[in-house]
């Protein structure tokens, strides 16, 4: 098997994160509920597991990460969180449905929004869009800090300044950036940066996590018990028991922590440059087959390790079932939850075909791919 389909999950998962997960089972209850020996274990080991994030991330100190099941749901309550009618908000057409539906709930309720187009290669002009369409009531800004689709980064940096300059509050969906880029967000101009746990950080799924700057609050996106101040009718303020009502997912924070650990142990810098590497190797490979169309921009050195594209005469969804069963060789087609983008590539009917690495994938399965997709095209008409 070869699995290339990271961007949709990381696979496969450390020994340690499985490890953690099961020994979480055996000997820790349910964090704040109560004083005895298991339930303080499960307090301990979500500050650990909030500590290691926080250090990862470079944050002010633990109690700005908040615990949530993924991306989405971190998404979800920020911007339900933060946005009111008579409020602007900017985001694009890179983003995710994880942005773009609660957005469309949001406009419907009275939160004007504007989307920044991007051009043929997947870009957007952020230096003209956000000085054009910035109003009085302008509040928020959202983006996806690496597209999904092209794998191209955004520049944060000059939507950070921006915000800066005009007061505004920067949200960073970090979905395919988290265990990529090396984030320091006490020194940086993200407000708000949303997370996964089981894409590069190396977790389970069902866990991720929101990083809030001091100074912002959120409206919580559900209430509920908290371990703390039971005899209040309102669910506690304060950081980060304010975002986190209900039972922990303490098994995936577990597996989550170990994950980090593992990046860390790795590196960055050395995941990173390796994720590069074969990216550059595969869509340097893959332009040499006849009729392929490769999306996005790959001028910069920097990108996600992500190469989408087409072969003329073929419908992407059966290239990616014919790779599955007969090579072993997974991958993803269709509109990958981000329809605007594909209308912005001229692939919004038919998609595309993504395939995603890891550190882990290497240049002999790259070489496979490569020759399975030339074998397919030089069977084109006659056992297909």
């Amino acid at each position: 098997m070869i699995y290339l389909d990271q961007a949709a999950t990381s696979y496969p998962k450390p020994p340690q994160v499985a490890e953690a997960m099961v020994e979480t089972l055996k000997s820790a209850g349910n964090s704040g509920r109560g004083g005895h020996h298991l339930s303080l274990a499960a307090s301990r080991l979500a500050f650990q597991a909030r500590a290691e994030l926080a250090a990862f991330f470079g944050a002010e100190d633990p109690s700005c990460i908040a615990f949530t099941a993924n991306a989405t749901e971190s998404l979800n309550l920020a911007l339900f969180g933060l946005l009111n009618p008579g409020d602007h908000v900017i985001t694009t057409e890179l983003e995710h449905n994880s942005v773009l539906r609660p957005l469309y709930i949001l406009k419907t309720n009275g939160v004007d929004v504007t989307i920044l187009p991007a051009d043929s290669q997947g870009n957007v002009d952020f230096a003209r869009g956000l000085a054009r369409n910035l109003r009085q009531n302008t509040r928020v800004v959202v983006v996806t800090h690496a597209s999904n689709v092209t794998g191209n980064l955004v520049d944060i940096q000059i939507i950070g300044e921006f915000c800066r300059e005009h007061g505004l509050i920067l949200m960073v969906d970090a979905a395919q950036t988290a265990g990529f880029y090396p984030y320091q967000l006490q020194d940086s101009s993200i407000d708000i940066l949303c997370f996964t746990g089981h894409k590069g950080l190396y977790g389970p799924q069902g866990v991720g996590g929101i990083y809030v700057k001091p100074g912002i609050t959120l409206q919580p996106l559900k209430v509920g018990g908290s371990g703390i101040q039971t005899f209040s009718q309102t669910h506690p303020s304060q950081m980060p028991e304010a975002l986190e009502a209900g039972t922990l997912n303490l098994p995936g924070i577990a597996g989550l922590m170990a994950g980090v650990k593992y990046v860390h142990s790795l590196g960055l810098k050395e995941i990173r440059q390796r994720e590069l590497e074969v990216t550059r190797y595969f869509s340097a490979g893959v332009r040499e087959i006849p009729g392929v169309e490769v999306y996005g921009d790959f001028s910069s050195s920097l990108r996600c390790p992500i190469v989408s594209l087409n072969i003329e005469g073929f419908d992407a969804s059966f290239l990616s079932q014919v790779l599955a069963e007969e090579y072993a060789i997974y991958t993803r087609s269709g509109g990958h939850c981000a329809p605007l983008v594909h209308g912005a590539l001229g692939t919004g009917e038919r998609g595309a075909l993504r395939l995603s690495f890891s550190h882990l994938n290497t240049k002999e399965e790259l070489d496979i791919t490569l020759g399975a997709l030339g074998e397919l095209i030089l069977r084109k008409g006659d056992t297909l």
